[in-house]
């Protein structure tokens, strides 16, 4: 009988029927194995997408980079250099590059003191400085803002010849790429050159050479370790450290690049005390920036004379430019004080030699903030700095200062001009009249004389804008530039003789050719003798009696007359001494009022101020004398009389009406109603 397997027979069975152990592990490790893959796949796929993603932006980068075929030429116009009347520059118009220098015509101190603020490890990166560009990125994240930069010198020049001053991240690649390019195709000192040759100092000076010029009026071969640091502290931020806008800023500065070529042993303390304690002299033209404005109102005249295809041209100004600093200073120093300004917001002046020469013209408080030309530009009511035009034509109609008249409210018609704070002081003579600035006696003689009298004599003078001629004309109820105003005021001056103002000398090309010379400038006669005394004692009078008492000025002998107009929109004080004719006004832009400023405030303050600091001598210059016999030279002989010759002079004419010049006889009967 056969026999059922055992059961160890079957468990047998079983095992060989199923896998073995040794059979199993390697299915294990395949497993394991195809489970991994995919990860590592998957990242390395991403990578290489990832860089040829990078790759196709650098391309298309790179397929942008400008154009550098013209990286060493330097398109260059003519320029224009404008002179003072002493022969010191100015400023210069055009092209805003100097001539191109090499390193070895620098000082060596030059090209330290910029190393040691824009890139000291200049020689030794090869176009980026990553160890840099790490320390500013921390320095920034830590701020959290840009704090510090870290472009290269060589990043500098890329961004400066061939890109634009955007904040990207794809024109910061682009500046790399190009800083690479830059030092594969140049040498280090070609970098350096083409860097000091093109970059911007200020001042519209681009180049090292156009900068040195500019603010010391000589070439960079020739300055000085205090010089070179003052110039390589602007290249930060030109207009903040330039020292035309705030000296002591720009030497502040210079001495921060001085500490930092001795921390980097670019120079030893010693050179660096030195340094630091020999005074900085910037150009006189330079460092006065409040200038432009004259130059703006030249520079048109200039383009007139000699056209546009003119080539390098000098030209000789009447500028003096002691004169203009004492002038820029003078408007800061009064419109600056609130409490001085008495909300005058903006001022103008300009000042005359008495034959019209332009010596000195502030048109406005800055020039960087604002360039209209308030000086030349802005036309403002006079008011009562027109009164002096209404008094002459009532002393060339046969009154004269001691006739009495009444201060008191005044009608015509539905017209009635009231006083400054509505006060009247009854009966006075026409010089007290004129030094209280009555506007009842202005109105008064202006009715007696005629105001079409009253305008022609003020369009003899030299008023050119439109005049209303009716009965509000002696309150100076019209407009005028301040520019104007003071060329009708020389003839007040210089004895009676009309100036038309000017600007330009003379005219010259780059080799010393004339191209145009001033003409003779013969006085017109406009005032008679015995109107231009009379007149001069009434203005020197007021000053030191009247509304202008703050105009005076210790030892010298001042005349003007101060103007106000309604609601204290405009303020002005016009004024002489021996040399200048000069008139100042204040206010605001868009005609508000101010807080309540006079012409005896703001103004005068500002003129007192201008005159005080301003040359004493060597601004004069007077009108050839016309030919027209004794009477011109009378009238100048009789305004420079002392005051109490003047007066004697006008009682004779009175006594002896035969003695009055044929001038002024003629000149009286003009007027008349109109």
């Amino acid at each position: 009988m056969a026999r059922r397997p055992g059961k160890s027979q079957a468990a047998q069975r079983a095992r060989s029927a199923a896998p073995s152990r040794g059979q199993r592990r390697p299915a294990r490790r395949k497993r394991a194995r195809g489970s991994g893959f995919p990860w590592f796949r998957t990242a390395a796929s991403l990578a290489i997408i990832a860089t040829l993603i990078l790759g196709g932006w650098l391309v298309s980068i790179a397929r942008d980079l400008p154009d550098t075929d013209g990286l060493q030429a330097i398109e260059r116009t003519a320029t224009i250099a404008f002179l003072d009347h002493n022969g010191a520059l100015i400023a210069r118009r055009g092209s805003a590059h100097g001539h191109e220098v090499t390193i070895d015509e620098l000082p060596d101190y030059l090209i330290d003191a910029v190393l040691a603020v824009e890139d000291r490890r200049f020689y030794s990166h090869p176009g980026v400085d990553f160890i840099g560009l790490g320390r500013a990125m921390f320095a920034n994240l830590r701020a959290g803002r840009v704090v510090q930069g870290g472009s290269t010198l060589t990043q500098q020049l890329a961004k400066n010849l061939f890109l634009s001053p955007e904040r990207t991240l794809r024109r910061k690649v682009q500046e790399m790429m190009l800083a690479f390019w830059l030092e594969s195709r140049f040498s280090k000192d070609e970098i350096l050159e083409l860097y000091l040759n093109r970059v911007y100092f200020g001042g519209g000076a681009y180049g090292v050479e156009a900068a040195s010029l500019r603010y010391f009026s000589r070439p960079a071969s020739e300055l000085g370790l205090g010089e070179a640091a003052l110039l390589a502290g602007l290249l930060k931020a030109p207009s903040r450290y330039s020292p035309v806008n705030d000296a002591q800023r720009a030497a502040a500065r210079a001495t921060v690049v001085l500490d930092l070529m001795a921390q980097t042993g670019r120079i030893t303390q010693a050179e660096r005390m030195t340094a630091a304690q020999t005074p900085i002299r910037v150009s006189r033209g330079s460092s006065s920036q409040g200038a432009q404005y004259f130059i703006d109102w030249t520079a048109e005249q200039v383009r007139q004379i000699a056209g546009l295809d003119h080539g390098d041209l000098v030209v000789y100004t009447t500028l003096d430019v002691d004169a203009q600093r004492a002038a820029e200073r003078a408007v800061s120093l009064i419109l600056d004080d609130e409490t001085l300004a008495s909300g005058a917001g903006e001022g103008a002046l300009v000042s005359l030699a008495h034959d019209g020469g332009v010596r000195a013209m502030v048109g406005g408080r800055s020039y960087a903030r604002s360039q209209f030309n308030r000086a030349v530009l802005a036309q403002r009511q006079p008011g009562s700095a027109f009164k002096p035009f209404v008094y002459a034509s009532a002393f060339e109609a046969g009154l004269s200062p001691e006739d009495r008249r009444t201060d008191e409210p005044v009608r015509i018609g539905d017209w009635a001009p009231q006083n400054y704070n509505d006060e009247y002081r009854g009966e006075m003579t026409l010089r007290e009249g004129f030094i209280r600035s009555s506007n009842s006696i202005a109105v008064q003689i202006a009715e007696e004389t005629g105001r079409g009298h009253v305008a022609r004599l003020a369009r003899r003078l030299g008023i050119e804008s439109p005049m209303r001629v009716d009965r509000s004309l002696a309150l100076g109820v019209f407009e005028v530039t301040p520019l104007e105003l003071a060329t009708a005021y020389t003839p007040f001056a210089n004895g009676g003789l009309r100036a038309g103002a000017y600007g330009i000398e003379r005219i010259e090309t780059a080799q010393g050719e004339p191209l145009y010379v001033a003409p003779t400038r013969p006085g017109e006669l406009v005032l008679d003798a015995r109107t231009s005394a009379r007149m001069r004692d009434l203005f020197l009078t007021n000053v030191r009696e009247g509304t202008g008492r703050r105009a005076a000025v210790p030892g010298l002998v001042i005349g003007g007359k101060t103007g106000t107009t309604n609601e204290f929109r405009d303020a002005w004080f016009a004024g002489f001494n021996s040399e200048l004719v000069t008139v100042v006004w204040t206010g605001n832009d868009d005609n508000s009022p101010t807080d309540r400023a006079t012409g005896g405030g703001p103004p005068a303050r500002i003129f007192q101020a201008y005159l005080e600091a301003a040359p004493r001598t060597g601004l004069g210059s007077r009108p050839d004398q016309p030919l027209t016999g004794m009477a011109g030279q009378l009238a100048i002989e009789t305004a420079n009389l002392p005051l109490s010759d003047q007066r004697a002079a006008d009682a004779a004419d009175d006594r002896d009406g035969q003695a009055e010049d044929p001038i002024g006889a003629f000149l009286a009967g003009l007027g008349g109603r109109d």
